[in-house]
């Protein structure tokens, strides 16, 4: 491609928001294993960031959702659920400071987990899990198609936050505050 049409599409991608790709139930106990940095490498084209093993992935060259659905599901060895999601509106909740008064101790994990689309009824908030006795997740928020928490880390956990697809009606996914702090970074450091 020629200097002056790499501009031009340069340019171009300026006004476009940047996405955000978040992969459901991969490199999990040994199930649906791929290699994160090989697919970026092969989307490079689109200016992707791999961010760690759970499949989560800044487009900061997007096209439309359907290309990139399109182009992660031809890339992928398996069938996965691929949730999309527009950067400004991760980078505006995120700016809020949801976990204010959550504890930060080793045993407990702050989390966002991301609706694939809003659901039509879903539980008012906050909740609990379980409802008696020591709780081991916590559900403290949800804005649209994001639900923040912490839960201790304990094996039943996984149990509780698989139902939270019942619970919304949608399938959801889930990343720790670490993956997500890092998603907002990349797209606070997207080329302009």
């Amino acid at each position: 491609m020629g200097d002056s049409h790499r501009l031009a599409s340069d340019a171009g991608q300026r006004g476009r928001v940047a996405l955000v790709v978040l992969l459901r139930g991969v490199n999990v106990g040994g199930h649906r294993r791929f290699r994160p940095a090989v697919l970026a490498e092969h989307l490079r084209h689109l200016d992707v960031v791999n961010i760690g093993a759970a499949g989560t992935f800044v487009i900061r060259r997007p096209g439309t959702r359907a290309q990139i659905r399109a182009e992660f599901a031809r890339r992928l060895p398996f069938d996965t659920e691929i949730i999309i999601c527009d950067g400004r509106e991760m980078v505006g909740w995120m700016s809020q400071r949801h976990f204010e008064r959550a504890s930060v101790r080793p045993d407990i994990v702050r989390f966002v987990s991301v609706l694939a689309k809003r659901p039509r009824v879903a539980p008012s908030t906050p909740m609990r899990f379980p409802s008696n006795g020591p709780w081991l997740l916590k559900i403290l928020a949800r804005e649209g198609r994001f639900v923040l928490g912490v839960y201790r880390r304990h094996m039943k956990v996984i149990g509780y936050l698989g139902a939270l697809d019942r619970l919304f009606g949608v399938p959801v996914t889930t990343r720790n505050w670490n993956t997500m702090a890092a998603v907002a970074k990349a797209l606070s450091n997207r080329r302009q």
